[in-house]
């Protein structure tokens, strides 16, 4: 199993549950010319919408965010998981050697690509992070 792991920071945001409102928040990072690395978009109560968005850069996101009048709640530390395959068990393994080193995941989300990879965002611990880092590299 080959994995690229990577530590980003991601932050959070509340929106109306409206699509216009996530064009505009999404519209706000593009115009400061922010990568996405990853973003998630879950319910947080009634007509509400929690943004959880990974920047390549964060601090040109916390300046954007700050101009454009955004609260942002953050930086919190992830990792993301990029395979070059799909073998059916690989997105175990990874959750194997979290756990065999006694690190804790506490939100994960993944997805697979046409390509036959996948990619996973670990939400942990700064600690944790550090250590997973540490697994995966050896």
């Amino acid at each position: 199993m080959a994995l690229n792991v990577k530590k980003a920071e991601y932050f959070s945001t509340i929106i109306v549950d409206d699509a216009s409102k996530a064009h505009q928040l999404l519209a706000v990072f593009a115009k400061a010319g922010i990568g996405l690395l990853a973003f998630k978009a879950a319910p947080a109560g009634p007509g509400r919408t929690q943004f959880s968005v990974f920047p390549n850069d964060p601090e040109k996101m916390k300046n954007a965010a700050a101009a454009a009048g955004i609260l942002l709640d953050g930086p919190h530390p992830a990792l993301i998981v990029k395979s070059d395959s799909d073998e059916p068990g690989e997105c175990a393994g990874v959750f194997e050697k979290l756990s065999r080193a006694g690190i804790h995941v506490y939100e994960a989300c993944g997805i697979a690509d046409i390509k036959d990879s996948y990619g996973i965002v670990l939400y942990m611990t700064q600690g944790d992070c550090e250590k997973a880092l540490a697994v995966f590299r050896n």
